[in-house]
């Protein structure tokens, strides 16, 4: 791999650049003759472009599109350094759609979006995993970091006035955070998710961390 080549791969691409990222990489490697990996580029440029947006249209977030691109696509096995990636669930989401009606719902899935936005790493985003599920990638941060930047997180949600957008709501979240030095994204979504279950049956409104080197379970809460 040439220095651009390598100098290209490891920007963060945001969604307006993913195509025109996918592009670059493939002329790249077709100078160098590797037509296999070209294609698998120009392929995912393609796809891109057939399926428009990267964002969720209600959460403004990056969505499942973008989310897959990182984990298994073609740039899955290029994150440079360490890298936290955390699931993060809203707690009893069901009851505030039953209770408050789904515009209220609604409304509460963009805020706790926001929320989860504020304050990430640089590179970091956040992403729509389905429903009321959301990721947060977090790269370039050590594991003690990780673990503040998504209680952090936890807390604003905790904290923020709900009842100012109907009286009595309250809205807590609970995650599941797996973080290494290096390694697969895709495996370590999956850990995340199995500790984001931990934190559930802890009591929820916690954040479960797991690091690569240690079975040691942390909860945290207010």
């Amino acid at each position: 791999m040439v220095a651009g080549d390598e100098a290209v791969l490891r920007r963060s691409p945001d969604a307006p650049d993913l195509l025109r990222l996918h592009e670059a990489v493939a002329t790249l490697f077709a100078t160098q003759g590797d037509w296999r990996r070209a294609y698998q580029h120009l392929r995912s440029a393609l796809d891109i472009a057939r399926d428009g947006s990267l964002r969720d249209a209600l959460t403004s977030s990056y969505n499942r599109r973008y989310l897959d691109e990182r984990l298994s696509g073609p740039f899955a096995d290029r994150q440079p350094g360490p890298l936290g990636i955390a699931l993060v669930d809203l707690d009893r989401f069901k009851r505030v759609n039953d209770t408050y009606g789904h515009l209220v719902g609604d409304r509460v899935l963009r805020r706790v979006a926001d929320l989860l936005q504020e304050k990430l790493p640089p590179d970091g985003f956040c992403a729509r995993y389905g429903g009321e599920e959301f990721v947060l990638w977090l790269p370039g941060v050590d594991a003690g970091h990780a673990v503040e930047i998504v209680d952090a997180a936890r807390v604003r949600v905790a904290r923020h006035p709900w009842s100012e957008l109907q009286p009595g709501l309250r809205v807590t979240i609970s995650a599941g955070l797996a973080h290494e030095g290096s390694g697969a994204p895709a495996r370590q979504l999956r850990s995340a998710d199995d500790l984001l279950y931990a934190a559930k049956r802890a009591g929820r409104n916690k954040v479960a961390y797991q690091g690569a080197q240690s079975t040691r379970l942390i909860t945290h809460s207010e």
